[in-house]
């Protein structure tokens, strides 16, 4: 016997699809966006960067390697929802310790499974990112679009994510101490730092630049975050009075904050760029590097001229810009992850390019 949809998603322009809710059962109005990776869904979920966010996976087959506690990006995941064409809920994985099902109804994320993803995605590409209801089966279509147009559009992702006072992840023989602003930092980003032998300080995204200086640090980190960068004014502030006073390095929203500190501008992009597999160029080397991405806006290439930024890395597939940086001020950036994991590995490098800052202002000290 055929089982009957209990639930259904309803985009803002009218579209229906349904399917069979998984993890936890409620209604919520978020904006639709797609990822294309074909692994990894658990540090989808658990990204801070997906809040306010309901994702299509377009990869069809979603929850049959379970979770495992190792391997989340951030302790309480935040992300809106999950729209799967297919969910497995009896995973085969050694490693795993719950299902996806699970860890969502914990942290009451709720998943849509049974609908077309593919049509979803190739609506959300050619009509672009819309905002989206998860609701009964039941509501009338009417109802559902009140819900969203009765809803208003958050503005305060960052705040609501990140750390509410500092913490400490340190490594055996440090040679260096970082201060990483908390946007909405995935673990394997301080993984990454403590790989390298340094001590990283996580603080709040409202931190002021004294306090910072007081730290002593070798090096700033501007994380990623959710959100509109122009909305992050505090982190904007900070950059312009730590800039050419210690090495900063940025990722993500980190890069568009930075931008935003030298006077360039940023946009919305139709849908964004989400999935581990985007050609970026670098234009110092001229080699093409695979990577991870996660983000709805983008630095102006236009609005970089007349800044001391220069444009590093291009996206091959829409000429965006990927990476900026200020050699005098120490101080670069890339849109994209290269501490994704899983993830392409082709730019872990450019953790190594921070190492050599830190290492080039502390010997010049």
């Amino acid at each position: 016997m055929a089982k009957i949809a209990d639930c259904k998603i309803v985009l803002e322009d009218g579209s229906e699809y349904y399917g069979f809710s998984f993890g936890y059962r409620t209604q919520k109005v978020c904006e639709i966006v797609f990822n294309t990776s074909m692994v990894g869904y658990q540090e989808i979920v658990s990204d801070p960067s997906y809040t306010d966010q309901m994702v299509v996976m377009t990869y069809p087959l979603i929850g049959n390697y379970g979770v495992t506690d190792e391997d989340y990006e951030t302790k309480v995941p935040t992300i809106g929802g999950l729209i799967v064409r297919e969910y497995n809920d009896f995973p085969s994985n050694f490693r795993y310790t719950k299902t996806l099902a699970e860890i969502m109804e914990e942290n009451e994320i709720p998943g849509i499974s049974g609908v077309d993803t593919r049509k979803i995605t190739r609506s959300i590409r050619d009509l672009g990112s819309r905002r989206v209801v998860i609701t009964n089966a039941d509501t009338p279509v009417e109802e559902a679009l009140e819900i969203i147009k009765n809803t208003p559009v958050p503005h305060d992702a960052v705040s609501r994510v990140c750390c509410k006072k500092r913490w400490y992840s340190r490594t055996a023989n440090p040679q260096f101490n970082v201060v990483a602003i908390d946007c909405g930092i995935k673990l394997n980003i301080i993984r990454s730092l403590t790989n390298r032998r340094c001590n990283v300080t996580v603080v709040p995204f409202d931190i002021d630049a004294k306090t910072v200086l007081d730290m002593h640090p070798d090096g700033v980190f501007i994380s990623n975050g959710p959100g509109d960068p122009e909305d992050v004014t505090p982190v904007i502030e900070l950059v312009k009075q730590l800039r050419g006073k210690v090495p900063i390095f940025g990722i993500c929203l980190g890069h568009q904050l930075i931008s935003l500190a030298y006077g360039a501008k940023t946009y919305k992009l139709k849908f964004g760029h989400r999935g581990g597999n985007h050609p970026v160029k670098n234009l110092q080397t001229g080699k093409i590097e695979i990577t991870s991405q996660n983000h709805s806006y983008a630095v102006s290439a236009d609005s970089v001229d007349g800044t001391d930024l220069e444009i590093t890395h291009i996206n091959i597939l829409d000429n965006t810009v990927e990476g900026v940086k200020c050699d005098a001020d120490k101080v670069f950036s890339v849109q994209y992850h290269p501490e994704s994991s899983p993830g392409p590995q082709d730019s872990s490098y450019l953790f190594d390019i921070f190492i050599g800052k830190m290492k080039e202002a502390k010997d010049n000290a």
